[in-house]
This record gives C-alpha cells, sequence and structure tokens, in this order.
C-alpha cells in the first residue's frame, strides 16, 4: 500500500508470505445503541440514520482499496455493534466484501453481536451471507458489573441470543471483561460457570482497561468510581486460566481460550504482525509495512470518501528494527507459539537474542519466561506480569 491510495501493491505476488501481503480483512461497523462507559474504539450512538450513507463510502473506499479480487483467509468484521444494522443493511455488507474478496474454502469469516441487537432474521443473514462464526459481547451475567460498564443488555439476552447462534454456527465466542467496579471474586466466579454452562467453543476474558477519554475513566478519575484491587483482580485472572483450562478451553493466548481447533484465526494473524488490510471508521490497516488508520469523525470519514479522497490520518513505516521489536512482543502473546526463534528471523531478518538477548535473559533468569533453546514463552508468573516483559523489549 502507498500512503496516498490505500490500494494493494500490484508488485506482490500470491506467492508471498502473510506478513507482506494481506491475508486477512477488517471491516468496522461504527453503530451502538449507547456507547459503553469503557469503549475506546470508533463507535458511535444515536446516528443510524446515516447507516446507508456509512455503507456507501465504505463501498467505495474498499472498491478503491482492493485489487482483483484478493483471496483472504479471515475477514471480520467489528465495531461498534456490527448487528446494529438491519438485516436489510447487514446483507448489503456481506454480499458487498464477497464481490471485493475472495475467502478461502477453509477461510474464518466473523461478525461481532450484541445480544440486545441479536435477533433470528440477522442471524439468518449472517449464516446465508458466508459469515461461519460470531463473537457476542456478552461481557457479564451480572446486573450490577453491566450497569457498571454502561451494557445496554440484560444478562437474560446472553442464553437468548446462543439459543439464535446454536443451529447456525459451530463456531462462536464470549467476550467477558473481569474487574468491573464493584465486583467481587465470587460475582466473576458466576459469570465464568454461566459462560461455560452456555457451551461456547471460545472465551476471550480481559481485564478491565480504563481508558484515557471514555466515560468510565472519568469517573474513576472524579473519584466516582472504585478500581478493584490489584490482588482481587490477580485472582480473578488465576481462576480464569484455571477454570477454562478445567472445562477443555486451551488458553493459547494472554486473554483467549478455546477448545482445538477453535482459535480465533484473525487475531492471530494480528499477533504474528501479519499484514492485513482495514477499512471503515477508525480502521487500521497494515500492508507493504506501512501502518495507516482511517479518521475517527464520522462525518469528516464520509464527506472525505464522497469526494474522492483517502480518510486516511496517522501513517507510520517502521524501521526493521523496530518492527522487529513489535514482531516479539506480539508473538510472546501466544503462549504455546511464544516466539520461535528461526520463524522471527525469516520474517524479520534479524536475530532474536542480538536483538532482544538481555531483556530476554532477564526475564528468564526471573522465572517470567521459559526457552527451550527454540522458543521462547511466557511462564505462568510471567502471565502476571506480561506488560513488565513486554515492555522490556521495545
Amino acid at each position: 500500500m502507498t500512503l496516498g491510495s490505500q490500494k494493494a501493491p500490484s508488485v506482490q505476488s500470491k506467492g508471498e508470505p502473510p506478513w507482506l501481503r494481506p491475508r486477512s480483512l477488517y471491516v468496522h461497523v461504527p453503530f451502538c445503541a449507547h456507547k459503553c462507559g469503557y469503549c475506546d474504539f470508533a463507535s458511535l450512538a444515536g446516528v443510524d440514520d446515516l447507516a446507508d450513507r456509512y455503507l456507501d463510502a465504505l463501498a467505495q473506499e474498499m472498491r478503491r482499496g482492493l485489487n482483483d479480487r484478493p483471496s483472504v483467509d479471515t475477514i471480520f468484521i467489528g465495531g461498534g455493534t456490527p448487528t446494529r444494522l438491519d438485516a436489510r443493511q447487514l446483507e448489503r455488507l456481506l454480499a458487498l466484501i464477497q464481490d471485493l474478496v475472495e475467502l478461502t474454502p477453509s477461510g474464518e469469516w466473523t461478525v461481532e453481536a450484541n445480544p440486545g441487537t441479536l435477533d433470528a432474521q440477522k442471524v439468518r443473514v449472517l449464516a446465508e451471507g458466508g459469515v461461519n462464526r460470531v463473537s457476542l459481547g456478552a461481557q457479564s451475567f451480572q446486573p450490577s458489573s453491566l450497569k457498571a460498564l454502561e451494557r445496554n443488555h440484560h444478562p437474560e439476552d446472553v442464553p437468548r441470543a446462543v439459543e439464535l447462534i446454536h443451529p447456525w454456527f459451530q463456531r462462536w465466542s464470549l467476550d467477558l471483561i473481569f474487574g468491573a467496579p464493584g465486583s467481587s471474586l465470587g460475582q466473576w466466579s458466576d459469570d465464568l460457570e454461566r459462560a461455560i454452562a452456555l457451551g461456547p467453543s471460545h472465551l476471550s476474558c480481559y481485564g478491565l482497561v480504563y481508558e484515557k477519554g471514555t466515560s468510565l475513566w472519568k469517573q474513576w478519575n472524579a473519584g466516582e468510581v472504585l478500581a478493584v484491587a490489584e490482588e482481587v483482580e490477580h485472582d480473578m485472572y488465576a481462576l480464569t486460566i484455571d477454570r477454562l483450562s478445567d472445562a477443555g478451553l486451551r488458553h493459547y493466548e494472554i486473554s483467549n481460550f478455546a477448545r482445538p481447533g477453535h482459535e480465533s484465526q484473525h487475531n492471530l494473524v494480528y499477533w504474528a504482525n501479519d499484514a492485513y488490510y482495514g477499512f471503515g471508521l477508525g480502521a487500521t490497516r497494515y500492508v507493504d509495512g506501512v501502518r495507516s488508520s482511517n479518521t475517527r469523525d464520522l462525518l469528516a470519514y464520509l464527506r472525505r470518501i464522497e469526494s474522492g479522497q483517502e480518510a486516511t490520518g496517522p501513517t507510520e513505516r517502521l524501521g526493521s528494527e523496530e518492527r522487529a521489536r513489535e514482531t516479539a512482543v506480539l508473538m510472546l502473546r501466544r503462549l504455546e507459539l511464544g516466539i520461535d526463534r528461526q520463524d522471527f528471523r525469516r520474517r524479520c531478518g534479524l536475530d532474536l537474542d542480538v536483538l532482544c538477548g538481555e531483556s530476554l535473559s532477564r526475564s528468564v533468569a526471573r522465572g517470567w519466561l521459559i526457552d527451550d533453546g527454540r522458543r521462547l514463552k511466557l511462564s505462568r508468573s510471567g502471565l502476571f506480569l506480561a506488560d513488565t516483559v513486554m515492555s522490556d523489549l521495545l
């Protein structure tokens, strides 16, 4: 991709490796019924009347940025709330993507869904439109936690949504958040049990982050809400690891657990620092060694696309060492794969131990990393200090 055109480089061939040529596509849908208090993504409530205009602009951007119907292994439609679109709009979006990219026969196509906006008609549209995986944003089953997180669905909406999904999709995931203000270890344990009882093939369990500028951050900064104590959050994460392991869900990434064969293939692209396409409001892409992001201002995005301009805002081209260090950090998130020295050299053209040897040795000596000579992986204790381990590599 050149900075100005967002087009896939014509010099690249299908034989090139995925860290050079994108094999994944991300499409952003910014519409929400309500902006959750913790959300730092490019999402907006109260602008549903712009949805068709947005889809028009998205089609223009994607047609300009995708050449010759490229083949991809993964597609991910995120938000916002993609299922905030009505059934007709969803059908239109899926048809657009099918027209512009070819998903490989064993490829993964995920759509994020909110339990409160999913209905039988939308589920059918997703399944018949080529989607084969749904990621359901449950976040919690506790009314008090949902209120603290400013979620607008109810606990009973989650099993109702799962009932709708189950006949159509073998691959589906639940997102949960631990550490909501006022929550306890007992409540988090109940969340895990309720999630396990629904039988997901994949679970994402994230510790709450107070992102600067969000509604929840402002409340916390003003002393209106209290963060869960650090030791309680530690115990919540430890319980997550142990309980989900007992339930047959492998801990394959810091915050992600899956039954064998049900890992998120799209997210594995990010954790390998491979190239990917990205379209829509605030979307980021990584093509031809350049990482660029679209504007997060919806009206600016629409006006720029409609006038034939690019919606791109910040861009950066990483130097070889900076890219290699970033790759090492992302790869460490993968608990089983970790950083394979040979794979790292093949991808980055640099020797891992020459680049990061001192930092890695410190973490190995402290018991935070395991080094078997071929791979480096986070240890159990290292999981709880992953930010420290990774920042030392940069």
